[in-house]
């Protein structure tokens, strides 16, 4: 099935705040390679804010905006895929 989230900003990260950017779209890929696929085409002419890699909790991370200066967050989680 197709689940859509978001992630709305605040505080600190607000500095910033335009009508319209105070919220991300979450992308959960079905493998890695689907992962940087889709962040590549998505950052493509856009800005990387936080690049493709590993974090703390263990899903393949990352953020950009595309664009037209959508908010985006793509994730792998290999431990759900087993």
């Amino acid at each position: 099935g197709t689940m859509l989230m978001g992630s709305d900003t605040g505080g600190e990260w607000s500095s910033s705040y335009k009508q319209g950017n105070n919220f991300s779209i979450s992308v959960n890929a079905d493998s890695k390679d689907e992962a940087d696929r889709i962040f590549n085409g998505l950052s493509a002419g856009g800005q990387v804010t936080m690049p493709m890699n590993k974090t703390f909790w263990g899903d393949y991370f990352g953020m950009c905006a595309d664009k037209f200066g959508i908010n985006w967050m793509m994730s792998f989680n290999e431990q759900k895929q087993q």
